[in-house]
């Protein structure tokens, strides 16, 4: 990501300072959180007007390869937003930097709003298209391309370990948790909308073309291949927004491209950071809870179950020896997978729950049932595409998830059926 939009480099990395500065104001000081953070969201968008006129681009700064410099920042990142930022104390970076992103996200989404309103980009995706060259079938995996947009099994995870730490009181989940499943759907809309018109308004190819309309998305997504990975889907993104971004006009002033696409990627890499510290953060407690467990004491301690779970991640990450530092990028195809079968196992859980306690949980326990089997169906897809392919790696990996999922199922089962022989017998 920083590779691809170095103008993004300079806001994302001073959002750590600011972030630390605003969560010593409100959990040193003693001030509200809404205007310190609304100040520092303000010179957040300073830093991103100074990125777009000076963007850090190694490869244009040293003589080196793009690998190596890809590299670089992945140790980087690793050092800085992996260890450091997981280690510090919620109330010091990840809230702080928290508060300012809620901000982006309302300015972003309320700018992608307002866009589509001003700009009124025509729908140049096809309604449907039923056999995508190199495409899997439109079911099951129709539900786990949607994902968060849906239904979000990481940040199910994410709320026991972070979100309820932060949470004032428990009646305040209710909002948190429904409110930013709305929200996030309200993106996922505005995205689809960016992806499937907003890329139609312009856009410019590697060798300086630009193309229009239909021109324009049949381009990105020629087949399935095309706009496959992580990459080409972020910069259809960034650019279908930026078009509709760029139509709004106050007066005679219009914003520039260069800094309507700037705030995209900014948006993009600032929350992609704080799942990076969350996500590491989850990983120590993992680590943790396993040394309690197992009664290893080394494993307790915070500083070395973070050391572990960074490390780990960045074995990954140079896991392909061919192009050190994309080797995280090979779990990628399972990631709708993994996502849905969380959220699946989560309503699991939920529907559990509810059940032992004599509550109606049939709103659970109908989507429940409809994710697992979705992402059972899709996983079974996966595994014999991986056969098929030879990749051993996502192969293991897709089968161990698979009978694990299977074992939860069972494991439900069980607890379902002691459930109601205790009420049949009371």
């Amino acid at each position: 990501l920083y590779m691809a939009y170095p103008a993004a480099v300079i806001p994302v990395w001073f959002e750590i300072p600011i972030a630390i500065v605003l969560g010593l104001l409100v959990y040193r000081k003693g001030l509200n959180a809404l205007w310190p953070s609304i100040i520092a969201v303000i010179i957040m968008y300073i830093t991103v007007y100074i990125g777009v006129k000076i963007p850090v681009d190694f490869q244009a700064l040293f003589p080196l390869k793009p690998t190596t410099i890809l590299i670089i920042w992945i140790v980087i990142i690793f050092v800085l937003q992996s260890w450091l930022a997981s280690s510090l104390p919620v109330w010091l970076l990840l809230q702080p930097r928290d508060f300012i992103n809620s901000h982006q996200l309302i300015i972003a989404m309320a700018l992608l709003g307002l866009g589509v309103l001003v700009a009124h980009p025509v729908v140049v995706a096809q309604p449907i298209e039923p056999s995508p060259v190199g495409a899997p079938p439109i079911w099951p995996f129709l539900f786990i391309i949607v994902a968060c947009g849906a239904i979000s099994g990481f940040h199910s995870l994410v709320s026991s370990g972070t979100s309820s730490k932060q949470c004032r009181t428990e009646k305040d989940s209710l909002f948190i948790g429904y409110g930013s499943m709305l929200m996030e759907a309200t993106l996922a809309t505005l995205v689809i909308a960016a992806v499937a018109a907003g890329i139609g308004m312009g856009l410019e190819t590697s060798d300086g073309q630009m193309l229009t309309g239909v021109a324009a998305f049949r381009h990105h997504y020629t087949d399935w291949a095309a706009a496959d990975g992580l990459s080409a889907k972020l910069n259809a993104f960034v650019t279908g927004a930026s078009n509709m971004i760029c139509a709004i006009r106050v007066g005679d002033y219009t914003i520039e491209r260069s800094f309507a696409m700037t705030v995209m990627a900014v948006f993009i890499v600032s929350f992609a950071g704080t799942t990076v510290d969350t996500a590491t953060r989850i990983q120590r407690y993992v680590i943790v809870e396993l040394g309690n467990a197992l009664k290893l004491k080394f494993l307790t301690r915070r500083q070395l179950a973070t050391v572990l779970a960074v490390l780990t991640a960045c074995a990954l990450a140079f896991y392909d020896r061919k192009n050190p530092g994309t080797g995280a990028m090979v779990l990628w195809p399972l990631f709708g997978c993994l996502n849905q079968l969380l959220a699946g196992l989560a309503l699991l859980v939920v529907t559990i729950f509810l059940a032992r306690r004599r509550i109606n949980c049939l709103y659970t326990l109908i989507p429940m049932i409809f994710m697992i089997f979705m992402t059972g169906w899709a996983m079974i897809a996966k595994i014999g595409d991986f056969h098929s392919k030879g990749n051993t790696l996502l192969l293991t990996i897709a089968i161990i998830v698979f009978v694990l999922e299977i074992w939860m199922i069972i494991e439900g089962a069980l607890v379902f059926r002691q459930v109601y022989l205790s009420r049949k017998s009371a």
